[in-house]
């Protein structure tokens, strides 16, 4: 199934997307798409709800998308996860993976405006692919355990400050947790749709010109490893999200270190994930704000 989130921010509609493409309010099963949605029977009721034409439907014309999992209860990052990002950043290839946190309040909807952070000069781009927890784990046995905590996959973009991440000292987080800085969805798409997880393309364009264009299949560590490693040495809970890296083509690798301005456009897309579409404002016209935060 295809799970969005629909309304001005902080008053989102749950529905899904059946496969016709139909809108439907799924707010008779559930007040959210959440972890506790995600951890209990909520999937199973929408499926027999949906099977029997039981769901209204939602007007979607003009409506705006939230992210498609509500108020995620951490974001877990993955560094340096495709050998050609770790080349580009002259960075060695990890023997283990790469782990930072992201300040959950970054995660944004998947056409809502994201602000470059006052005094930024090197804000940039990254599209991932985003793993939604569906049931707690701790101690995996193997990567294979996985696939049964994992609820769902979510196009996801992992805006980043290079400067504030790699050049004043500390952890990455600084230059994570920027505000907006987590544009997520259109959809949560449950494992069923997505098939292979390691089979994805993955493609980002600013400005209309091609920057990053690759395949979750040249990950280093696959998406199975990543959630089992992580459950080695955090609790994995509903509703957190994982973002699982990116490929080459990011501004600080790129000629020229195409840095994003405000007016800049980015489109991102994952194959069953969906596309998005940011638009990149001054903070001060952030706060400002044509979204009321």
């Amino acid at each position: 199934m295809k799970f969005a989130r629909l309304g001005p921010l902080g008053q989102e509609i749950p529905a899904i997307i059946t496969p016709a493409g139909v809108v439907r309010d799924i707010r008779s099963i559930t007040a959210d798409v959440d972890g506790a949605f995600l951890a209990g029977d909520g999937l199973a009721e929408v499926a027999r709800a949906a099977r029997g034409d039981q769901l209204p439907t939602l007007a979607t014309e003009g409506v705006r998308y939230g992210a498609p999992i509500a108020r995620p209860t951490k974001v877990v990052c993955i560094g340096l996860n495709y050998s050609d990002h770790a080349a580009e950043t002259n960075a060695a290839i990890p023997s283990e993976p790469v782990v930072f946190m992201k300040d959950p309040s970054t995660v944004l909807g998947p056409f809502d405006e994201v602000p470059i952070p006052k005094d930024s000069q090197k804000t940039d781009w990254e599209v991932e692919l985003g793993v939604v927890i569906g049931k707690t784990a701790r101690y995996l046995a193997s990567p294979a355990a996985a696939a049964d905590v994992i609820g769902g996959y979510v196009l996801s973009h992992d805006v980043s400050e290079r400067e504030f991440q790699l050049e004043r000292g500390g952890t990455w987080d600084k230059g994570k947790s920027c505000e907006g800085f987590n544009p997520l969805g259109p959809w949560l798409v449950t494992p069923d749709e997505v098939g292979d997880p390691q089979a994805l393309a993955l493609s980002l364009a600013v400005n209309g010109i091609p920057r990053q264009k690759g395949t979750t299949a040249n990950q280093i560590f696959s998406v199975a490893h990543v959630v089992w490693y992580l459950s080695q040495v955090m609790v994995l809970r509903p509703g957190d999200l994982i973002n699982t890296g990116t490929p080459a083509g990011v501004a600080m690798g790129a000629p020229g270190q195409p840095y994003l301005r405000a007016g800049d456009v980015v489109e991102l897309a994952i194959e069953r994930l969906g596309a998005s579409r940011q638009v990149f404002v001054g903070w001060q016209d952030y706060t400002a704000g044509r979204w009321s935060r």
